[in-house]
């Protein structure tokens, strides 16, 4: 592992590869209330309050899944009006487990949806009032909700509240070991690195989340795909093989 200058350098670096070699990545991507999706460049979104619950609710669907299984439930939620706090909460269960179904571990994503919905209305009314507290008091507020662990909150931070926070995902873990970053599989302590490391900036931490994981999906698999990748020529992981 590296000392603080020498991996603070090397993040920086890592970031502007991927960058050029990807491309802005537009995440996260809202449908909701005329949004186009993905929308590289563009951090207006989401811009509306149903775009942020869209984000949030897609958060939960994507836990233990692909994005293209957690979207394909999304937008059955959408097709039937419920990017909607009180229409979640007031669903028959077994028809939102129907409607959630291919997300995967669908009766506990049901449940959460549920419980997540209930506990914002009883709390605050609406999710933007949630939202607008301050970071540490929001994270808090979120982790407290059943189902709801530590990357689920950070995602809804960063993508739908626009707080500078990190978010760490397996493709992190894997890409941070490979690249002799950090070793830990510890959420906190990476998250760490990445926060002493990086100035604090949502769109810079949004961005550098989102190339993690096309850099994941792309080569840095479990059995990784090492032809091509743009960090290649810094990664301690291809020196080994």
């Amino acid at each position: 592992m590296q000392d603080s200058t020498g991996t603070r350098g090397k993040l920086r670096e890592i970031y502007d590869i991927l960058l050029n070699s990807f491309g802005p990545q537009g995440w996260w991507p809202v449908y909701s209330d005329g949004g186009p999706g993905y929308h590289p460049d563009d951090f207006s979104y989401p811009s509306t309050g149903r775009q942020r619950l869209e984000i949030a609710i897609g958060a939960i669907l994507t836990q233990q899944t692909s994005w293209k299984n957690a979207e394909k439930a999304l937008r059955n939620l959408m097709e039937n009006g419920l990017i909607d706090l009180e229409g979640l909460k007031g669903i028959d269960g077994k028809r939102l487990e129907n409607l959630v179904r291919c997300s995967g571990y669908y009766r506990q994503k049901a449940e959460r949806l549920k419980v997540f919905s209930g506990k914002v209305l009883e709390k605050y009314g609406c999710l933007d009032r949630m939202l607008s507290l301050p970071q540490d008091e929001l994270r808090g507020a979120l982790l407290s909700i059943k189902g709801i662990g530590r990357e689920t909150a950070d995602s809804i931070m960063l993508y739908s509240a626009g707080k500078p926070i990190f978010v760490v995902d397996a493709y992190t873990f894997r890409a941070m070991e490979r690249l002799g970053i950090h070793s830990e599989r510890d959420y906190d302590a990476l998250q760490s690195v990445f926060h002493r490391s990086i100035k604090r900036d949502e769109r810079t931490y949004n961005e550098f989340h989102a190339l993690l994981v096309r850099l994941g999906k792309e080569h840095c698999r479990r059995v990784p795909m090492c032809e091509g990748c743009p960090l290649r020529p810094l990664c301690e992981y291809d020196k080994k093989v």
